[in-house]
């Protein structure tokens, strides 16, 4: 067993990464099997980007069902250190603001991410505070859901017609946004 992390409270106990355990990364490779199975020839799958886990899972599974898929990730402009970083070709760090997208992003990666999510994703679409707003609003108008802000970035992407034309797959992970947040977002107001 590899041991990348210590803190002197918990010795003697087993801490699994949330995003970068491998077994954590499989696990979510089981999306990635039920969107080759239930929507076959899908031309792109667009994954909110907080560490690479999620991602990354879906993308290794689909890459052996579905090659011809491009996974790409969906970042808030706010907090996006993967686009720059695939453009640079190694991790870049960002300056980070918060904002009511508070379930992805960060000032940079993780480290033992990057290659794998280099040599995984198609790329990263950067949105901005407006669009994810917007696909929140479609989202509950139309469709009934409520998501938070991380789980919109997909659908803004797809909205803005990022990943092209075509069978668009947008994964809508967590809904624990703020209700007051939410009512601004449905009135026409960023939180």
């Amino acid at each position: 067993m590899l041991v990348t992390r210590r803190h002197p409270r918990f010795e003697g106990q087993l801490f699994i990464h949330p995003v970068s355990d491998r077994a954590v990364i499989a696990g979510n490779g089981t999306i990635g099997l039920e969107l080759a199975e239930q929507l076959p020839g899908a031309n792109a799958v667009i994954v909110p980007y907080g560490g690479g886990g999620l991602s990354t899972g879906i993308a290794a599974a689909l890459r052996e069902l579905s090659p011809a898929t491009k996974i790409y990730a969906a970042e808030v402009e706010t907090a996006a250190p993967l686009a720059p970083s695939l453009a640079a070709g190694s991790p870049q760090e960002i300056v980070y603001t918060p904002s009511f997208v508070d379930g992805i992003g960060s000032k940079g990666l993780l480290a033992e991410m990057w290659p794998i999510v280099r040599d995984l994703l198609a790329g990263s679409f950067v949105m901005s505070l407006e669009a994810i707003a917007d696909a929140i609003r479609v989202l509950v108008e139309r469709n009934r859901v409520v998501a938070e802000g991380a789980g919109a970035a997909p659908v803004a992407a797809a909205l803005a017609g990022k990943a092209g034309t075509g069978k668009i797959v947008c994964v809508v992970s967590g809904g624990n946004i703020d209700r007051a947040k939410l009512v601004k977002i449905l009135n026409g107001q960023l939180p």
